[in-house]
């Protein structure tokens, strides 16, 4: 056999392996005989071909600034009533700025040491008197501000991601965009106003103490202690569905966090048959909630997420065990969502959606069977292009060209790719480059012929001088598919997908798959005259 019987066996291989990871999407119901061993993933379609949600959102970067100033002046607080340093005021000034109201100068000397061990990062600016009291203030520099809004996408990132993953949407694409944007393609989804609510809610849980020496019917902004605020507390009628807002007045400082969560679920109240979530703390989440119901019996908790007030119990006890429950008027699906979001994790900052495009699956359809005709034609048209021209030699092109599509829709397939429009037009791209590289080794035979060569040397010539030449244009074209999978995004990523997998797979058939089947014929048949 000449030293080609592992290049046939490699190529049935090949097509038994594609047969096999097509199979789930050409068959629309598998045999029981089917084991788990085998794929059962159909090839996967993209937003264009089956419908969807295609959102551009901005996370709010500078909000995530703002939050971590917060945490550094709540840290501050409790790190100066440690070392016993008196203060009368530790907040946020504007966007860039903590500023420290001390007592006296020498208070301003340790905390200044204290700082510049703590937040080496932090600006310290000069201590200045003002109405009785010394004033620090410690600034952000912008490379700092900067390291914190990048964390903040990409927090945001991995946060939208475990959101939808718990939703349940296959094959989404989540993905960066910009220095602030981030793209989030739905497809298939059912209910994408549920979808985005879900994606876009900040999901910020805190449980604050509720302020009960001051009435909050009467409360206004202006007129509650500066360490409070006034929220509202929502409840809707199962019966009406009407909603009515009951105001409080809550502590500004949260005493404990969603960042001290672990756990989320939705459950059923046996008596009411009401839905609530439940949930669970980590160790120091636990300890600080033990602490917390301890030393605040008979007071109001109340918890609030995304600044509404969910639900205002009486502590009645001291609760350890670092469990908890989130009761409320909401739906099960409403419980369901709010159980996902603090599953996940609170968004590092507010998300402002820029753009929402729905696709509906009926365009996708058309696309689907208008890729698949211009596909049709397409091959067509080649093949009774090489039939004319290139005689029998080119009804091998011709085979190679079938193996060719054969191999890239079962490598979609094996690899979990996303098959978009630009995709399609891939492929019937690859329809055309999968015998231009045939051309040219025929062109390079025809050469050696007239040169008065044998056929098999002919052959033999053709295809050593056509290889270099096919090198070249496959992997400058190889260049920039990779180019455009790592700087474009959903459609593009497609294209360069299918592309990318199509030269590969066309190196194979043109230079290994083809050259065979003329070897395996010249050595079993005599031949004067090479048609070509």
């Amino acid at each position: 056999m000449k030293g080609y019987t592992w290049r046939i066996s490699l190529i049935f291989i090949f097509i038994i392996a594609s047969c096999v990871y097509l199979t789930p999407t050409l068959v629309d119901t598998l045999p029981k005989w089917w084991s788990g061993l085998l794929p059962k993933d159909k090839i996967h379609l993209g937003l264009d071909l089956q419908g969807g949600t295609h959102l551009v959102m901005e996370v709010e970067t500078q909000k995530a600034v703002e939050g971590s100033l917060d945490l550094i002046a709540t840290d501050l607080e409790d790190s100066l009533t440690a070392q016993n340093l008196r203060f009368k005021k530790i907040g946020r000034l504007g966007g860039d700025k903590v500023q420290l109201t001390l007592y006296d100068r020498g208070s301003a000397d340790k905390v200044q040491a204290l700082v510049k061990k703590k937040y080496p990062d932090l600006e310290a600016l000069p201590v200045f008197d003002e109405g009785g009291f010394v004033n620090m203030q410690l600034r952000i520099n912008e490379k700092e501000a900067q390291v914190r809004k990048d964390r903040a996408v990409a927090q945001a990132l991995e946060t939208i991601r475990n959101r939808i993953d718990q939703f349940g949407v296959s094959e989404p694409v989540i993905q960066r965009e910009g220095m602030n944007n981030i793209v989030v393609q739905l497809p298939g989804i059912k209910d994408p106003k549920r979808a985005i609510e879900l994606i876009g809610k900040t999901a910020r849980l805190e449980f604050k103490l509720v302020d009960e020496t001051v009435n909050a019917a009467t409360a206004t902004v202006g007129s509650i202690p500066e360490d409070d605020e006034l929220l509202s507390e929502k409840r809707t009628d199962p019966q009406t569905g009407a909603v009515s807002e009951t105001p409080l007045v809550v502590k500004k400082k949260a005493i404990i966090t969603g960042e001290l969560l672990t756990d989320a679920q939705i459950r059923i109240d046996s008596q009411y048959n009401q839905p609530y979530v439940a949930i669970e703390f980590n160790s120091t989440g636990a300890r600080l909630f033990d602490q917390v119901t301890a030393a605040n019996v008979g007071k109001r908790f109340a918890i609030v997420l995304d600044n509404n007030i969910y639900s205002a119990p009486v502590i009645r006890e001291r609760i350890s065990g670092g469990s908890a429950q989130i009761s409320g008027s909401f739906t099960e699906k409403e419980a369901a969502d709010l159980a996902i979001v603090l599953r996940a994790g609170s968004l590092p900052a507010p998300v402002k959606i820029l753009q929402n495009v729905t696709v509906g699956p009926s365009l996708g359809r058309d696309s689907i069977h208008k890729g698949l005709m211009a596909g049709l034609i397409g091959v067509l048209l080649v093949v009774s292009f090489m039939a004319m021209y290139y005689k029998l030699s080119g009804m091998v092109a011709n085979l190679g060209m079938v193996l060719n599509i054969l191999f890239l829709m079962g490598a979609l397939s094996a690899l979990g790719a996303t098959l978009t429009l630009p995709g399609i037009a891939a492929i019937v791209l690859l329809v055309g480059m999968s015998v231009d590289s045939n051309v040219l080794i025929f062109e390079r035979i025809r050469e050696e012929l007239r040169l008065g060569k044998t056929p098999h040397a002919a052959l033999d010539a053709g295809y050593d001088k056509a290889f270099l030449t096919i090198m070249d244009s496959h992997v400058t074209a190889l260049i920039t598919a990779a180019v455009l999978f790592q700087f474009g995004t959903g459609p593009v990523k497609g294209f360069a997908v299918s592309l990318s997998l199509g030269i590969i797979i066309n190196l194979f058939t043109s230079l290994v798959a083809t050259k065979v089947l003329f070897d395996a014929f010249l050595d079993r048949v005599h031949v004067k005259r090479l048609s070509v």
